[in-house]
């Protein structure tokens, strides 16, 4: 199934813009949400094709909400892709481990980023 509509939760604005920016002009429809409630409540309205989860956020964090979509029968089939500014390889891993499909650090590469949802697609 091919990408269009991606979800992108991450409580930076700044993150929010950059990313969201990026990906309108690479063709993709995106939708924000600044946390994990907002972002189970974007779901419900429209689901993704994809989801770029940040980690640290209040409330819920990245790996808790990954985990909670990934067993979620109505969702299981989203391929979430963690964008953080974690980076050592335990969180790649536990990001993984938690039912994420793959891990950019950030400051994000735009073509690392756009070549990884484009290999999901």
């Amino acid at each position: 199934m091919p990408i269009r509509n991606v979800l992108i939760v991450d409580d930076s604005k700044t993150e929010l813009l950059y990313l969201g920016d990026m990906l309108r002009k690479a063709g993709y429809t995106v939708v924000t949400a600044e946390n994990g409630e907002d972002a189970l409540r974007r779901m419900e309205q429209s689901r993704p094709d994809l989801i770029l989860m940040d980690v640290v956020m209040p409330g819920q964090n990245g790996f808790q909400l990954t985990r909670g979509i990934s067993r979620d029968p109505r969702y299981a089939g989203v391929p979430i892709i963690m964008c953080t500014s974690k980076n050592q390889e335990t969180d790649r891993v536990w990001g993984m481990r938690q039912g994420a499909r793959d891990y950019v650090t950030k400051p994000v590469d735009q073509a690392e980023l756009l070549g990884k949802i484009k290999a999901l697609g």
